[in-house]
């Protein structure tokens, strides 16, 4: 990605054709919405069938349908589709997007750290779901093989594997031509859940009475700290909500916010009615009441139909995962990791093949280790309902980020919506001494990965920039020893807008020449998604023959080298590139005793240091005419 590029994106479909409008739509129907359209798959059943499972009379299906419908209109409907799209970073979605939205936002610089950890908290927690959703959402569509065929109950763990393999090896397309091929399959997957449920609605019509809130009140009075407990069962139905704010970066808040209301919401509330309604005529079709709508003529298909929803449910939260991967690399939480872009036409798609293949591995290890769906549906709602939770949080800490709402209702409406956020994940937490501590372990893990590699970075970088030459003391010895001069160009790339770059001080110290040209190329990372060609760059002479080239770019945005010194170009730079050199700076930490980190995280990021990708290759430098310089610096 060229960090030299107009802001028009993907997102921004305000003036978009209607055609172009639709097709978006459609494309996002089969990338975002996929997670929390296969739900139905094994919502409603765990709320009955599950460990903190509640007897099924009427009155409970009643009330837990209630649960579910305003779940979903509250959570998803209310919370992500019309508050958390407002709250876009220059059309970028997440929870890094939003911290740092939130950051820049508020005027309190106490808040600078609680916010960054808190965001980077909520990535770590991402990443841990996005290994189960893949993983719970195949297995229960899979699963439904022994319910047609019992005798090929063999066959789920196999089939599930192969569908993953097929699923992470087809993400170097991109999410657009991914949406494209979606798209379709899942409108027909919530047309046919809308026809199932209606047609069992017709039977039991009783079941249309959930939609009065009072008997979700009334089910809470019935069942106590019981009924308290099965909204970990109830949350699984809006998993696949924060996916909805972490994916509008790839296709925009207009065509995701069509495709909720207009097809998505309706067949989900109709499918989770048909499913009580056929409970209450039929209570052994608790087993699976999924597949049960369904004739057995049908059942074949549906479980073709619903194993291609669920390779889609997984798309949602792994185009999420190139996202958030991809801004904490550029907000420094990450090491340089080789990011594509698929798509020309959208610059928020991107994929990052060492993400997806992490993913990969974590979710077929997740299928191995349980082997069924109700096993791994406790992790998966621990996780989602923490990163949940803090995303309403770090909108709570700054509401001015939702201005389009008046702002008597900002506070109200925020904190209803954490006190929610709050009790589902109070309700998940009780699992987490079943298997709710393994997305815990993994969001600790990376969280652990990325605030040390921040850590370190920063103290390497201060340790540096203390060795580095002030330019007023690099305009006195120019001026008072010139050095001899060479023909050409040499661009020396640094990190620091305020300092001379180590390669030409030593050049200078050691060689007393340079070239006749001189270009220090800074590449600074700004805290928004992305810069329009008039703010990126910056041109400052600093002495006789040398300038210092300023870039700026933001954190969806990838810095390149010969994109910055062209666009330089047109404003006045000299640039040939035929006749221009690269002077890059490698720098190696070396763990010492002095004071900072503890001894073991110093080790930590001297080994993601020195296996993250190289500074020539990440900054897009021409190899054939690099000279790279190699230092070491005690930490």
């Amino acid at each position: 990605m060229s960090t030299v590029q107009d802001s028009h994106c993907a997102h921004t479909t305000s003036s978009a054709t209607p055609t172009a409008s639709r097709a978006l739509t459609v494309a996002a129907l089969g990338v975002v919405f996929g997670d929390i359209g296969t739900s139905p798959l094994y919502a409603f059943k765990q709320c009955f069938t599950s460990m903190q499972g509640v007897p099924m009379t009427q009155k409970n299906v009643i009330g837990v349908l209630s649960l579910i419908v305003w779940s979903l209109i509250v959570v998803v409907s209310i919370k992500y589709v019309v508050v958390m799209l407002r709250a876009d970073n220059r059309g970028e979605g997440g929870v890094l997007a939003l911290s740092t939205l939130v950051g820049n936002a508020t005027r309190n610089w106490k808040l600078w750290t609680p916010v960054s950890a808190i965001g980077v908290l909520g990535a770590a927690l991402f990443f841990g779901d996005g290994m189960l959703t893949p993983a719970v959402s195949v297995l229960s569509a899979v699963e439904g093989v022994s319910v047609a065929a019992p005798h090929l109950d063999a066959l789920v763990l196999p089939i599930t594997v192969g569908i993953l393999i097929g699923l992470f090896a087809v993400q170097k397309s991109g999410t657009e031509k991914v949406g494209r091929i979606f798209g379709p399959i899942i409108i027909v997957w919530f047309i046919t859940m809308a026809v199932l449920g209606i047609a069992q609605i017709w039977q039991a019509p009783q079941v249309l009475s959930a939609l009065n809130p009072l008997h979700a009140a009334g089910f809470f009075a019935a069942n106590g700290l019981h009924g308290f407990l099965v909204l970990s069962a109830v949350f699984l139905c809006v998993t696949g909500g924060e996916a909805i704010y972490a994916d509008m970066g790839h296709f925009g808040r207009t065509p995701i916010r069509n495709g909720w209301f207009r097809l998505v919401l309706p067949s989900l509330v109709l499918n989770y009615f048909g499913q009580g309604a056929l409970v209450l005529l039929k209570p052994d079709a608790i087993r699976n009441p999924f597949y049960l709508l369904a004739p057995d003529w049908l059942l074949p298909a549906l479980i073709v139909l619903a194993t291609a929803a669920t390779i889609i449910a997984s798309q949602a939260v792994i185009s999420g995962v190139f996202s958030v991967t991809s801004q904490a690399m550029n907000l420094g939480y990450l090491p340089r990791l080789r990011v594509l872009q698929p798509s020309a036409a959208s610059i928020g798609q991107v994929y990052v093949p060492a993400a997806n293949w992490t993913v990969f591995v974590g979710t077929v290890l997740l299928v191995l280790g349980f082997q069924s769906s109700d096993a791994l549906a406790g992790a998966y709602g621990i996780a989602v309902s923490a990163t949940m939770l803090l995303g309403g949080m770090l909108v709570l800490l700054e509401p001015s980020t939702i201005q389009a709402i008046p702002r008597v209702l900002r506070y109200p409406l925020l904190g209803a919506i954490s006190l929610i956020d709050l009790a589902f994940f109070s309700s998940n937490a009780v699992r987490a001494f079943d298997t709710g501590w393994i997305p815990l372990a993994m969001a600790a893990l990376m969280f652990l990965i990325m605030w040390t590699w921040s850590e370190g970075r920063c103290e390497l970088n201060w340790t540096v920039n203390r060795q580095q030459l002030p330019v007023e003391d690099f305009r006195r010895e120019m001026k008072e020893q010139p050095p001899e001069r060479t023909q050409g160009t040499a661009v020396y790339l640094t990190n620091e807008a305020s300092t001379i770059p180590m390669p030409l001080v030593q050049q200078l110290k050691f060689h007393r020449f340079l070239h006749q040209q001189i270009i220090i190329l800074t590449f600074a990372r700004i805290e928004v998604p992305r810069l329009s060609n008039e703010e990126r760059i910056r041109i400052e002479p600093i002495a006789q023959g040398v300038v210092r080239v300023t870039a700026r770019y933001g954190f969806m945005e990838r810095p390149d080298t010969l994109s910055a010194l062209r666009s330089a170009a047109r404003i006045g730079l000299d640039y040939d590139p035929s006749d221009t050199y690269y002077v890059v700076g490698r720098t190696t930490p070396i763990v010492t005793n002095r004071k900072g980190l503890s001894m073991w995280r110093k080790r930590l990021y001297a080994l993601m240091a020195r296996n993250t990708r190289l500074g020539y290759e990440y900054f897009g430098v021409p190899t054939g005419r690099l000279l790279e310089i190699g230092t070491r610096v005690e930490i």
